[in-house]
């Protein structure tokens, strides 16, 4: 048994206001539930309280139920929205991806060796060539193809398997279509895109053959929240190299999808520990 299971987490936001942190400790200690971790932000510049808490429940489901009672109408007098997880919790994800394999790989392999605490119930393509590796891993898989004529129907189909599948995440892992304004506002906050960061910024048809005849230096990556601009969506998680004239387009590329995939786990593993709070267009992430 590892040192963070059977803890509980407990996630709260609200408005910045004296005693965010005492309402929330005092009603935990009250309750008899030993706090292993806590980070807290007070953001200036949104004027709002973000808080995340690991604890042990000391009396097990009489403490827990003793907080409730507690912890309920003191933290709406604060505006507090507060959410409780429970010990080994594994969040149901739906993976969107088209041709590219480099990050659904990575995400299968982490998930197959257990070290993000996610279920894969499905994936979801517009392109039929990833099925094989979607089989060997026994998840089920939809191809959906899409053309501009038939986008709308194509992201109904989407939608109607999320909810069917009661997925509570989705990972956009090089999907490489843009997502309608009516999707984006359905998946606003619950799905994580990932995308090259090239510097300076390319784009259009090979971004990274563009970023060698300029000689760039540093490749990157970047994970954030899925919303109606396109790629520009609160940033979770960012991914960074060096290169230099050693490297040819062809390694560029290899570095660039290792970045990506690293990053996009990251942007995934911080987001089922309950680690990401939005303030507007921007994410407060506590470590790990």
């Amino acid at each position: 048994m590892g040192a963070k299971d059977n803890l509980w987490i407990l996630t709260a936001q609200c408005p910045s206001r004296l005693g965010t942190v005492d309402v929330v400790t005092r009603s935990l200690a009250e309750s008899e539930n030993y706090v292993v971790a806590m980070n807290s932000f007070d953001d200036k510049a949104t004027e709002s309280f973000s808080i995340r808490v690991e604890f042990r429940p000391l009396g097990g489901e009489t403490s827990l139920e003793k907080f409730r009672e507690l912890f309920e109408p003191r933290a709406e007098r604060f505006d507090m929205q507060w959410q409780l997880t429970e010990p080994n919790h594994r969040t149901r994800v739906a993976i969107m991806v088209s041709k590219y394999d480099h990050c659904l790989n990575d995400l299968l392999y982490r998930y197959r060796t257990g070290e993000l605490a996610i279920d894969i119930p499905l994936i979801i393509s517009n392109h039929p060539d990833l099925k094989p590796l979607a089989e060997w891993h026994g998840i089920p898989y939809f191809h959906l193809p899409i053309t501009p004529d038939t986008k709308p129907e194509q992201e109904e189909q989407v939608w109607q398997l999320i909810n069917e599948y009661r997925c509570e995440l989705v990972v956009l892992a090089r999907y490489m279509q843009v997502l309608s304004a009516a999707m984006a506002a359905r998946l606003d906050g619950w799905a994580i895109n990932i995308h090259h960061s090239l510097l300076p910024g390319f784009k259009g048809a090979k971004p990274y053959h563009q970023a060698w005849e300029k000689g760039v230096k540093l490749v990157g990556a970047t994970a954030h929240y899925v919303n109606n601009d396109l790629d520009e969506g609160p940033i979770i998680t960012q991914g960074v190299q060096a290169v230099d004239h050693n490297h040819y387009p062809e390694e560029l590329v290899a570095k660039g999808q290792d970045i990506e995939s690293h990053t996009l786990a990251n942007a995934v593993r911080y987001h089922i520990q309950k680690r990401v709070f939005l303030t507007g267009n921007r994410t407060v992430v506590f470590p790990d």
